[in-house]
């Protein structure tokens, strides 16, 4: 099982795509696997040919469990590996960005029914047989959501009375539950332990828009590139020159990325949020980011993540913009030193030569760790930005 998060401890696994006998290569998706916070498919650590799955699913294990055993393929007759290899949060350098703690291991289910492990938690709690629920998670799992208290009627009463139906039914935030209580964990940690500064700066996107426009005209809506692709691109490139910004601190050492392996903050439909990377975010096209982006959302809000990109990320960009937000001061997910925040984009009033005119700008943030950087090298790094996104053509 490994470990997804910094303070992670234990996952369930689903189910196994794979049989004794195949050959796996490395990087395959070999089955998946729920944390507290997410649901994502698990990758292979190595080549090989698999000689024993050894976690049955729906088994809820600690981090570091042999789930299976790989043997060496007939090229490298390597002796029996271990899938995955056992990694702590020491030695994993990137975990997600909210990942809290789980409750110690539970029993494996006597039942064959799959199912998360607050699942059966809630079920246990109120007596609901879990084979008697209908689940809406990945491949028909029941999940927490799915688990409700029975109504209680009394027989002897006569029928209530139907209320009229409100015309806007009041919500409740959700305030409770594993995510949330995951969220609040690893956010808690981050406050607790790293000496947060901040800094923000309002970047006029005028040019970065006409450009976008430009070339956006000719193309299909399918093919466009949104203005969020274009500020992640340039977060990226400018990472190039500032590298204490870009990487883990861990075991009481920085240690810099020499790639930029972007996350993105993602909201779920059913609450809460992920960060997945965009691996090597500074290094392919911005078409190619822009489609990267595009289906990272897709497979995060359908529960199809990869692994590795929940333990890839080496710093990550969160953005509020499209809830109204002008600006966002977000806090740092460890072990990572760095995120950058934006808010909406917007229209004010800017000052050219003597003249003011109505731009669209957007404020940018930054929250760094103080025993790697400075507000000096942060300052430095949101005039970089901002000078990069008035040449949008070179990104």
């Amino acid at each position: 099982m490994p470990s997804l998060g910094a303070d992670m401890e234990a996952g369930t696994l689903l189910e196994w795509r794979i049989a004794v006998g195949d050959h796996v290569a490395r990087g395959e998706v070999v089955g998946l696997i729920e944390t507290q916070k997410a649901t994502m498919e698990l990758e292979s650590f190595a080549d090989g040919i698999v000689e024993a799955l050894i976690v049955e699913p729906g088994t809820h294990v600690p981090v570091g469990t042999v789930l299976a055993r790989l043997r060496g393929s007939a090229a490298s007759d390597k002796a029996v590996t271990e899938l995955p290899p056992v990694p702590t949060s020491k030695t994993l350098p990137v975990p997600t960005s909210i990942a809290a703690p789980l409750p110690p291991a539970s029993p494996p289910p006597t039942s064959r029914v799959r199912s998360s492990p607050a699942a059966r938690k809630r079920a246990r709690e109120l007596g609901i047989d879990l084979a008697a629920l209908h689940g809406s998670g990945p491949h028909g799992a029941i999940v927490w959501r799915d688990v409700v208290a029975p109504p209680v009627v009394d027989l002897a009463a006569s029928p209530p009375r139907v209320a009229a139906p409100l015309a806007k039914p009041r919500r409740s935030p959700p305030t409770t539950g594993p995510v949330r209580d995951a969220i609040a964990a690893a956010m808690s940690r981050s406050k607790r332990e790293i000496p947060h500064f901040y800094l923000s700066h309002t970047i006029s996107l005028e040019r970065a828009l006409a450009w976008l426009a430009e070339i956006n005209r000719e193309r299909p809506i399918q093919n466009r590139i949104l203005p969020g692709a274009l500020i992640l691109r340039a977060v990226a490139v400018t990472l190039w020159d500032f590298p204490e910004l870009n990487g883990f601190y861990l075991d009481d050492v920085f240690r810099p990325s020499e790639q930029v392996h972007l996350a993105t903050a993602i909201a779920l439909r059913t609450g809460g949020l992920v960060a997945p990377a965009i691996l090597d975010a500074d290094s392919i096209p911005l078409d190619e980011l822009m489609r990267e982006l595009q289906d990272l959302v897709v497979r995060a809000r359908g529960g199809h993540l990869k692994s590795s990109e929940l333990t890839s990320a080496t710093i990550t960009v969160t953005s509020l913009g499209d809830r109204g937000c002008e600006a966002v001061f977000p806090v740092i997910n460890p072990p990572q030193v760095a995120i950058v925040g934006f808010g909406a984009i917007t229209r004010r009033p800017w000052v050219e030569g003597d003249a003011v005119v109505p731009h669209r700008t957007i404020v940018a943030t930054l929250a760094a760790d103080h025993r790697v950087s400075d507000g000096h090298r942060g300052g430095l790094f949101l005039s970089a930005l901002d000078r990069l996104l008035q040449e949008p053509a070179t990104l």
